[in-house]
């Protein structure tokens, strides 16, 4: 698949619940976001292309002003996840306001994965320098 994302993927640490605001359904956990758009891992796998109200539930509401964020989304892929009971889900956010840039970029601050990589495998020349 093509890279199109115009912003990094920030992987999150604490899975907020999304749902469908229309129906109240919940439909998958947040994985992660950026800017323009988010990835869930569902249950369920959905139609490219098809237009959501979403609704995500901030995991530590004193952190921001509302426990809750609202956007409009589309459904820009659906695969199946590494395990097979579920499906990863990428959306595409439609108009983000500034108040709502501001809790995405919160949201991304406070609970994304704090990794160091590392260096893995090691070179044979750095195994060499032990000796």
């Amino acid at each position: 698949m093509d890279e199109r994302r115009k912003f990094p993927r920030k992987y999150l640490m604490v899975y907020s619940r999304v749902f469908d605001r229309e129906s109240g359904k919940v439909l998958g956990y947040l994985s992660d976001m950026n800017l323009s758009g988010a990835m869930i891992i569902s249950d369920d796998p959905m139609v490219e292309g098809v237009v959501l109200s979403l609704r995500f539930d901030l995991p530590d509401p004193p952190l921001f002003s509302t426990d809750r964020l609202n956007l409009p989304a589309r459904v820009a892929w659906c695969q199946p996840d590494i395990d097979p009971a579920f499906y990863n889900i990428g959306f595409q956010f439609g108009t983000v306001t500034a108040e709502q840039a501001k809790i995405i970029g919160e949201m991304i601050e406070a609970y994304e994965f704090r990794r160091d990589i590392p260096l893995y495998p090691p070179s044979p020349n750095s195994l060499m320098d032990d000796f």
